[in-house]
This record gives structure tokens, C-alpha cells and sequence, in this order.
């Protein structure tokens, strides 16, 4: 089948892609060295071809407590991508299924994390702006369908994990950030890892190939839907940090935690009834075997502790022929993000 990826070279992309790609698909990759997504004609480029499928991955957001300091260019950013998507689809597209991707963060957490409350009441504040424009996009997609007859497939996902991941010199998603900051310490006793918060706050993760495997097992099957992805287990914080530090070979009690810093959302555990109705046989990969697998593959001489030279964030002043955001400093490396670049990962 013909499809086209936006955010092709993010985490959970580039895992899709290779799967596509694998079972013989042929594929059209965007990111921001092909596509600016902020432009209204960006997606012209590819009007002749004839997609199946259309994978929209492509979000512009950070970790931590990026959604704090950004929200304005997040509402912006996101809005420009989302509405551009959603116009070229209709207009030159239509014979396409759009699989979008939402974020956990859209759920009013007093609520049950249910697909029915998707819209209902009000994401936490510190999100507000971030989970709203996710939001917007599956009312977008739903407003066309009744409009114009087209068909979509919005999935939810909890936090994504897994092999190959690259921070690029961003803020880490929780459980990279463990990772990373244990494997220093298991490298260098001088770096005692501390973590955000008390490490009661609790998180749902989901393997990242159990995502790509139920975005491709509902798409030829369900239209119109939306559907939370995630592992139907969550676990506290100081859990997570205790098993990749076991698999690391460091001594748990020699983790820290600095209570005064931002947490976001004290638990996150969304509803899968939905997902295992519509796909009896899933069965996701257990967080035990997952940060397992995680650990093992991030070891040296492997993973993380080694730099990774395949950045998708531009060095500010760099000459190439892609648009950047005047503004989207990535944390720590002072680089800029290019919009079309990273993939919804999202912990809250």
C-alpha cells in the first residue's frame, strides 16, 4: 500500500516506518529536511502520488517542562501543522485513511481515561495549550468525516518506550531520562542521579512496537474511532527507577530525588477496554520485560552513554534550506527544533 509518515524520523516513526517498509509497503517519509509543515503548500510536493494511508506522527512539543514555557508557539506551532494536514487531506487526499496521533495529556485526570471523556472537561493546566491542540486535531478529523465522508483513526497512546530513542540534546521523556541518568552513574560514582519529585507519582507506559503493531492491526479494520493504546499497568516513578537500576547493576538506594521540582500529573492509567475489544489478541509487552529489553539494548557499548550524531534539531546559524522556529530552543544544547520533527511520546 502506498502511505506517507509525517514525523518519520521521530522515535515512534522511524519504529513504523521500518515496519512498513518490511512488509513491502512503499512509503513517503516527512520530516523537516523534506517538508515544513507550517506551510500551507508544504504537502504539495506529493499531490501526484495516491496514498492509502496517511500516518500523521508529526507534533512540536519537548518533554519536561517544555509545555510551561512554550505554550503560546505549542498552540501556534501545532495548530499551523494539524490544520495544514487536515486541509491537504481533504482536498487532495481524500481517498486516504488518516491514523493521527493524540496524547494522554488531553484527559481531564478527576475523570475516567476513557475514549468517551476525551473531550470532556479540562487537561491540567501545565499542558493546557499542548493537550488542547491534540484535541482540536481529532475534532478536525471528525468534523471532515462529517462533512466530506473521509476516514480517520485517532489513537491515544500512553508514554512510549523502547529501543532507539535519540533525546538529541532535548528534554527526555521520563524513562529515558532514568536511563540516562543511571547509566552515568553506573559509569561515574560522582554522578548520583536525582530525579523530579518524591517518586510517588505514578505512569503508564507502553512498548513502542505494541503501538506500531495495534496502529497497523486497526487500520485496515476500524473507521472513524478513536482508541487509547497503552499497557493497562502503571507503576510509581520510584519503580521504574528501582528496576532499570537493578538491570543496570547499580544499588537503588542510591538514587535521589528532589521533591521541588515539576512532576505533571500524579497518575496516568488509561482504559484499554476499547483497544481489547476491537483486538482480542493484543497483548502488550509487560514494563517488567520492556525496561529489561530497554536496559540491556542502551548499555555500553551500545546505547545511550554514546553520542548520537543523528540529530533532527538543526545548530542555530546552520546553512540548510529548511525553516526554523525562531524560538524552539531544544534544553541543553541550544539548538533549534525544526516543528515537523518530533513525535508525540507524551508523558504529563
Amino acid at each position: 500500500m502506498p502511505a506517507l509518515v509525517t514525523g518519520a524520523t521521530g522515535f515512534l516513526g522511524r519504529h513504523l516506518c521500518r515496519e512498513l517498509e518490511e512488509a513491502g509497503h512503499n512509503l513517503v517519509r516527512v520530516s523537516s529536511t523534506n517538508c515544513d509543515l507550517r506551510s500551507e503548500t508544504s504537502l504539495r510536493q506529493f499531490d501526484s502520488q495516491s496514498f492509502d494511508y496517511i500516518f500523521h506522527l508529526a507534533t512540536w512539543t519537548q518533554a519536561g517542562d517544555f509545555c510551561l514555557r512554550h505554550p503560546g508557539e505549542q498552540w501556534l506551532v501545532n495548530q499551523q501543522i494539524n490544520t495544514n494536514l487536515l486541509a491537504w487531506w481533504q482536498q487532495f487526499q481524500p481517498q486516504a485513511k488518516l491514523v493521527a496521533m493524540g496524547s494522554s495529556c488531553c484527559y481531564d485526570p478527576a475523570l475516567p481515561l476513557e475514549e468517551k471523556a476525551f473531550l470532556k472537561g479540562e487537561p491540567i493546566e501545565s499542558l493546557y495549550a499542548y493537550a488542547m491542540t491534540k484535541r482540536m486535531l481529532y475534532v478536525g478529523m471528525e468534523a471532515l468525516r462529517k462533512q466530506y465522508g473521509l476516514r480517520y483513526l485517532f489513537l491515544v497512546p500512553s508514554t512510549l518506550y523502547g529501543e532507539g530513542y535519540r533525546s538529541d540534546g532535548r528534554q527526555s521523556h521520563f524513562i529515558f531520562d532514568l536511563l540516562r541518568k543511571i547509566l552515568e552513574y553506573r559509569e561515574d560514582r560522582t554522578r548520583v542521579p536525582v530525579l523530579w519529585g518524591n517518586g510517588r507519582q505514578s505512569r503508564e507506559i507502553v512498548y513502542v512496537e505494541d503501538v506500531v503493531q495495534v496502529a497497523l492491526g486497526l487500520a485496515p479494520l476500524v473507521d472513524n474511532e478513536i482508541v487509547n493504546v497503552g499497557s493497562g499497568e502503571e507503576h510509581s516513578i520510584r519503580w521504574f527507577a528501582e528496576q532499570i537500576a537493578r538491570h543496570a547493576g547499580v544499588e537503588p538506594e542510591d538514587i535521589q530525588y528532589d521533591t521541588g521540582k515539576y512532576v505533571g500529573a500524579k497518575s496516568k492509567l488509561l482504559s484499554i477496554d476499547k483497544l481489547l475489544g476491537l483486538l482480542p489478541d493484543y497483548r502488550p509487552t509487560s514494563a517488567e520485560a520492556g525496561l529489561k529489553q530497554l536496559v540491556e539494548s542502551a548499555l555500553p557499548p551500545l546505547g545511550l552513554l554514546a553520542a548520537d550524531h543523528e540529530s533532527n534539531c538543526t545548530p542555530q546559524g546552520a546553512a540548510n534550506g529548511s525553516t526554523r522556529s525562531s524560538s524552539g530552543e531544544c534544553a541543553q544544547e541550544h539548538r533549534t527544533c525544526h516543528p515537523g520533527d518530533t513525535v508525540e511520546i507524551e508523558d504529563a
